[in-house]
């Protein structure tokens, strides 16, 4: 295992990283902390989950997990995070994860999910980063941090405002183009880096011929994925969403047999990224909250497949049908409220390609 020291917190944490977002059975306790406990054996030390994951099961499942790693002797970070901004939010909402997590303290905490600047400026007035500073002055917490979905400048302007010591953003092999002023950011304030959604929310695995461009010879395009971030060396770490002990051991196998690229060859590889890939839904399901009732992640996954399937006559409607069970007529519901395109964390015109789809 890599390791690599997190921003200036002088802690050092594993490349590769363990997503509490996908275990493929969250009521089985047992099968999760092995899962756990696999990974820390495997030199994964770095553990990140949310309130918002299975309804706080993940956070329930971890804390057994770190427990029975305490008794193991294995170490571990434990980063988590909140959507509230109130003093007296943040402080109900971590006085309640501390008990799941079963520990004093979260080593990485962060303010989650700004899919705007002024979704930023309004949290500021209500106390987030005051209510931060106390949580850490008081030990309750180590190291602040944000969760982000901004790209290019915005998310420059959030980096730059020198209150964090981490940043947790998506990136992967398919959009290069959006994270660049990131990592200025990152370089300029000595940030930690985690990424999330590496493997593109699973698109990139499932279109491994689409995404042959990343992989060297005799790579998995999963390895290749992982490979080319761990190739640049601001990222602190990449988080894999583990649902089952066989996607654990690939990605610790990609580890094992990592021979990393020169600068100049990732730039090879970035240069030859499709500028198509840039808007892709990755499927948070952020945007699930439309109140005509439309299932809009799962129309965004049909248009994304207008955008990888460049050999169907009608990549939209086969996806419809045979996946989905869905209708076209079904996205003509939408009024343009605009409520989904605000919780949209890829920045989406989701009210123009619904309307794409019902047509």
């Amino acid at each position: 295992m890599i390791y690599r020291e997190y921003g200036q917190t002088g802690k050092k944490v594993s490349l590769l990283g363990f997503g509490g977002m996908r275990f493929k059975n969250i009521d089985d306790h047992d099968e999760c902390v092995r899962l756990m406990i696999r990974a820390a054996e495997g030199g994964i030390n770095y553990f990140d989950t949310a309130p918002g994951y299975f309804e706080t099961k993940s956070e329930t499942v971890f804390g057994k997990g770190f427990t029975e790693m305490r008794k193991r002797g294995l170490p571990y970070f434990s980063a988590t995070k909140t959507t509230e901004s109130t003093e007296s939010g943040i402080r109900k909402e971590i006085e309640a994860q501390l008990k799941r997590l079963n520990i004093p303290a979260i080593d990485f905490y962060h303010i989650w999910c700004i899919t705007s600047l002024n979704n930023w400026e309004t949290r500021k007035k209500n106390g987030v980063v005051k209510t931060f500073i106390k949580l850490k002055e008081e030990g309750l917490i180590r190291h602040i941090c944000i969760s982000s979905h901004l790209i290019k400048n915005e998310i420059k302007e959030l980096l730059l405002e020198g209150i964090f010591e981490g940043v947790l953003f998506g990136y992967s092999a398919y959009n290069f183009n959006t994270r660049q002023e990131a990592f200025d950011a990152i370089r300029e304030k000595k940030l930690g880096a985690v990424v999330m959604n590496p493997l593109g929310g699973g698109l990139i695995p499932e279109h491994p011929e689409l995404f042959k461009f990343i992989r060297r010879e005799g790579e998995s395009v999963v390895a290749a994925a992982l490979r080319i971030l761990w190739d640049h060396p601001e990222i602190t770490n990449t988080l894999v969403g583990i649902d089952t002990i066989e996607h654990l051991n690939e990605a610790l196998q990609a580890m094992e047999d990592y021979k990393p690229r020169t600068p100049a060859e990732l730039e090879e590889v970035k240069s030859r990224t499709s500028a198509s890939f840039e808007g892709l839904c990755t499927g948070c399901a952020y945007c699930d909250n439309c109140p005509e009732g439309i299932p809009i992640p799962k129309y965004m996954d049909t248009y994304n497949q207008k955008i990888l399937n460049k050999t169907d006559k009608d990549p939209i409607g086969d996806r419809l049908k045979w996946h989905w069970s869905l209708e076209r007529n079904g996205a003509g519901k939408c009024t343009a409220c605009g409520r989904c395109e605000d919780a949209c964390t890829q920045h989406i015109n989701i009210i123009e390609r619904l309307k794409e789809i019902a047509q």
